[in-house]
């Protein structure tokens, strides 16, 4: 198994540690990936002294397999953004899975990312010129994060980080070609799924997620 983590708020920390050039650093800012990456993102903005931001995101699950996903939306203040693994939809179509079925997916989950632009704070906060750091608490295929990467890009920022304490090697190269600087800690060789990484890894509710940016602000 390798490296794990106690927590979130732990991996956050651990992150931080291996990213001491950003301590202090003007301009800088972190988003977590809703819901998951905040409570990671919120530990290592403290560490670094850093503003705290979200970013909304939603994956795209294929149906009936939803853990893996064919895509992801993502908020860029004021659109959405959205990738498609064409190949893997492609395939899941050869093997009996609708168009149909994954445009519905794909309309429920832009409901469920409008709901949270009108609840959550700090998701258009201004990243012109900024440099931002977006984690995560894990990368399993790396979609959610290839599309936050190009919704920071869209909304002008400078330099774009990813940091997240474990992902597989496929989602960590993905992610390296989309930013320009990648920050993982570990990248086992078998990788099952991200919580297997944690001791604890309860689910967030928006209530969690919501009162961590508040007290960040």
């Amino acid at each position: 198994m390798g490296m794990r983590f106690k927590d979130r708020a732990d991996a956050g920390r651990r992150l931080a540690a291996g990213l001491p050039q950003l301590r202090h650093r003007p301009d800088t800012i972190l988003l977590g990936l809703a819901r998951g990456g905040i409570p990671v993102a919120a530990a290592a903005a403290v560490e670094l002294d850093q503003p705290l931001g979200a970013i909304l995101v939603r994956k795209l699950g294929i149906p009936g397999r939803e853990e893996t996903a064919f895509g992801a939306l993502a908020w860029s203040g004021g659109r959405i953004v959205r990738i498609v693994n064409r190949p893997l939809a492609e395939r899941m179509a050869q093997h009996g899975i609708s168009q149909a079925s994954l445009d519905a997916v794909e309309t429920s989950e832009r409901g469920e990312l409008l709901r949270r632009v009108k609840t959550y704070p700090g998701v258009n906060v201004d990243l012109s010129g900024k440099t931002v750091v977006l984690v995560d608490d894990g990368l399993a295929t790396g979609a959610t994060m290839r599309a936050a990467v190009e919704a920071v890009r869209a909304r002008g920022a400078g330099t774009v980080v990813a940091a997240v304490p474990v992902a597989s090697l496929e989602a960590q190269a993905s992610i390296s070609r989309v930013c320009d600087f990648v920050m993982c800690l570990h990248t086992p060789g078998r990788f099952h799924a991200v919580g297997a990484f944690y001791e604890h890894f309860e689910q967030l509710t928006d209530d969690d997620a919501v009162r961590l940016l508040e007290r960040a602000a």
